[in-house]
């Protein structure tokens, strides 16, 4: 997967990223637009209160406004 810009893609593409990241239990690189990133596995995309979130492994769970893109980490 190269690098998906979730402001070139829209939320609704974005979040199918996301979630197809999920299924394939692979680690994706996470650049958040605060300006942190980090490498970690999605384990589920929730939606609480009208509010999309990226749940992952070891990190809190992100609402998925806040993640500016992610890339598939290489095996």
């Amino acid at each position: 997967m190269a690098r998906m810009c979730q402001d070139d893609v829209g939320r609704c593409d974005f979040i199918d990223v996301l979630e197809e990241a999920v299924l394939r239990r692979r680690p994706v690189a996470v650049e958040l637009r605060a300006g942190e990133s980090f490498t970690d596995q999605v384990t589920d995309v929730v939606t609480e209160q009208g509010d999309d979130f990226a749940v992952f492994r070891s990190h809190a769970r992100v609402p998925v406004g806040d993640i500016l893109s992610v890339t598939r980490e290489s095996t």
